[in-house]
């Protein structure tokens, strides 16, 4: 299902996205802007989707001064769509989607949405586990922050063509469902950060498949996620999958949507075989299951 919201020229005022969907009108050129959902939430994922009477060119969208990259589907050229990613802990609120371009003969458009945030409902765990859990000593942790300033590196840099095609797939075979997104936990009285993946357990050697087609961007060992591997899917998106008994693949490779990337382990700072599967849009972490749901239909 899809909530239309008003395409806004300058001089018009600015609706919130529920009134949006009731009021449906043009904004400049002609065009409308419409959203998979009327609100979201953190950890959650939009798709934006804007349409035109004329063939469209390059659109752009900030969203809360996270960029919004477009693509055009073959075939289609007058719609462009783009995901937006609310993070996982991105406050509660209403944000302001901006979005700008022209169609291919030159005419301006320029489009404009509140999308409201609500706060995600993530379960708390507490738990008494052996020190070395909690109190990682100062080598590791100094190696823990290298490696998650290079993730963030690598996060940061988005590739401006889309890499992959079609529908997103679980990585795993047989399974539809995940858990512990968003989970925080309370280590020996210690609160933690927030899970920033879908869990999957599963037995050791399970197959582990490429959620669609992208780049390896990474796949080495690393402290918290044990044999890891990210995937490049272009615009800003990335897949992460952690704690895999053997990786498969190396950085620089193409992989096929479904191709086998590692086998599911127990590597890294865990205490059972399982895979953590996670997502990334432009830097915010999304539950990776809602964009398997996007593209259903």
């Amino acid at each position: 299902m899809w909530f239309a919201a008003v395409c806004l020229g300058p001089s018009l005022g600015l609706l919130p996205v529920g009134a949006m969907a009731k009021e449906a009108g043009n904004c400049t050129a002609g065009a409308t802007l419409r959203l998979s959902a009327p609100v979201s939430s953190q950890g959650s994922l939009l798709l934006v989707e804007v349409k035109s009477p004329k063939p469209l060119a390059e659109l752009k969208g900030d969203w809360g001064g996270r960029s919004v990259p477009f693509w055009q589907d073959a075939g289609r050229e007058r719609v462009q769509r783009g995901l937006v990613g609310v993070d996982l802990e991105k406050a509660a609120g209403t944000y302001d989607l901006k979005v700008t371009g022209q169609t291919a003969s030159g005419e301006k458009i320029s489009c404009r949405a509140m999308v409201a945030v609500r706060k995600g409902r993530f379960a708390t765990e507490s738990l008494h586990v052996e020190n070395e859990f909690v109190e990682p000593n100062p080598e590791q942790i100094k190696r823990a922050d290298e490696e998650r300033q290079r993730l963030r590196e690598i996060f940061d840099r988005a590739t401006p063509e889309r890499l992959w095609n079609g529908k997103f797939r679980v990585p795993l075979d047989g399974v539809s469902t995940g858990g512990n997104f968003g989970k925080r936990r309370i280590l020996n009285g210690k609160p933690g950060s927030p899970h920033g993946g879908v869990d999957f357990p599963a037995i050791t050697g399970t197959p582990v498949h490429a959620a669609q087609r992208g780049r390896v961007a990474l796949a080495e060992e690393l402290f918290f996620s044990g044999n890891t591997v990210v995937l490049d899917h272009g615009l800003g998106i990335y897949t992460f999958y952690g704690h895999l008994s053997e990786i498969d693949v190396k950085v620089g490779d193409d992989l096929e949507a479904g191709a086998v990337l590692g086998k599911v382990g127990a590597t890294g700072r865990v205490t059972g075989p399982h895979l953590h599967w996670g997502l990334t849009v432009e830097r915010a972490r999304v539950n990776p299951l809602q964009i398997v749901r996007l593209f259903e239909n």
